[in-house]
């Protein structure tokens, strides 16, 4: 049951920001680089991020160890969306991004001291805030 909520809540709330704040429809008004990948593999990406998420903070979390960046980092994670497709403040959202792979590095720094496993399941996630930022770089600059 631990497990279950663990994704469950990121995979919802992830849901939830995405029907909110626009980010569907309103990414294909904008000037996009060549490598941005096809819509649908955003939705696609981040359910499996968040579903890697979850699972890799139950891994953590499970033996009473207490962690101190998930919270945050999944709060950023989720007004980023607001700061880039609502209120398009496009250099506000690529410091965000900043701060969010700022807090997830600290994040598996901390797994790792405590379970390799539910380190190594945040690097997709790490890859994937490195190409959002230079996706949201270059939206900032075609934009």
């Amino acid at each position: 049951m631990k497990l279950f909520k663990n994704i469950a809540i990121p995979l919802i709330l992830g849901t939830i920001v995405g029907l909110l704040s626009g980010l569907g429809g309103n990414y294909d008004n904008y000037i996009k680089p060549d490598i941005t990948p096809p819509n649908i593999v955003f939705p696609i990406a981040w359910s499996i991020l968040y579903t890697l998420m979850g699972v890799s903070n139950y891994l953590f979390t499970k033996d009473g160890n207490k962690n101190k960046y998930y919270i945050p980092q999944l709060i950023v994670n989720l007004i980023w969306p607001f700061i880039f497709f609502t209120l398009k403040w496009y250099l506000l959202a690529i410091i965000w991004l900043i701060i969010l792979l700022v807090l997830v590095v600290l994040m598996v720094v901390e797994y790792f001291k405590k379970n390799k496993i539910a380190a190594y399941l945040q690097i997709p996630y790490v890859l994937w805030l490195i190409f959002a930022t230079i996706l949201s770089i270059n939206v900032y600059n075609l934009n």
